[in-house]
């Protein structure tokens, strides 16, 4: 699967709905991590932010409402999507999941189906570039469909890993990301090299992008990792 697909982190206690749920997902496209309770979910977003949170009610330790709570209150995670998924149908629940800050409120039981159209309208919502095949930001424009990047009107000739790179910084612009982040998010988990491999990457992306009268819109920033803003546009 392309590592830069949207990422899912389901957070659920019950292994036979882990499995079904991480089986749709994937089926549909997604990408999918699991955390078995709130802390470990908490954790999960810390080392790499997810692009949408299934997020069980009731959970060990923590409940998932607060774990909804703690996302919406930190500043880099407050417009983290999350769908809660919950057996309490009853309409004061869903106002209390939906007051805690989820985006949507699945009940239990559900169909996949119904659960991964539920998560497609949310990114819609809350991630456009995942429904669109242009991405644009600043000058550039990148088609996805015929993989063909221009930066203001000329074109841009890429390799594949450059190509990933620029898609993953454009869907998530003006956020700092880690080497460490990048090579999980570009490259996938289950690659083994070394995090200055990003350098050299970026190296090549700078220098296919940063046409002549045009600015370099990917910020180093010491000590933390890569940005793709105009200034004064970072969200960190």
């Amino acid at each position: 699967m392309n590592s830069i697909e949207p990422n899912i982190l389901i957070v659920e206690d019950e292994p036979p709905l882990v499995e079904l749920i991480s089986y749709n997902l994937e089926k549909a496209g997604f990408q999918s991590r699991i955390a078995r309770d709130g802390e470990e979910a908490m954790l999960a977003i810390e080392e790499q932010q997810p692009d949408l949170v299934l997020l069980d009610w009731m959970l060990p330790y923590v409940s998932g409402i607060e774990i909804c709570r703690r996302i919406r209150r930190n500043p880099d995670t407050r417009d983290l999507p999350i769908i809660i998924l919950t057996a309490r149908g009853e309409e004061d629940d869903r106002i209390r999941g939906l007051d805690a800050g989820a985006d949507d409120y699945v009940v239990k039981p559900f169909s996949p189906s119904e659960l991964i159209a539920r998560v497609r309208t949310v990114l819609r919502r809350t991630r456009p570039a995942f429904d669109k095949d242009l991405l644009t930001y600043a000058d550039i424009s990148m088609d996805l469909s015929s993989h063909r990047v221009t930066r203001a009107d000329a074109a841009v000739e890429l390799g594949p890993t450059e190509f990933r790179l620029l898609r993953f910084l454009m869907e998530h612009p003006a956020r700092v990301f880690s080497r460490e982040q990048l090579l999980d998010s570009v490259w996938g988990h289950d690659t083994y090299i070394e995090p200055r491999t990003v350098d050299v990457h970026i190296r090549r992306l700078r220098k296919a992008m940063n046409l002549p009268g045009t600015v370099d819109l990917i910020r180093t920033v010491r000590s933390s990792g890569y940005a793709l803003e105009v200034d004064g546009d970072a969200a960190v």
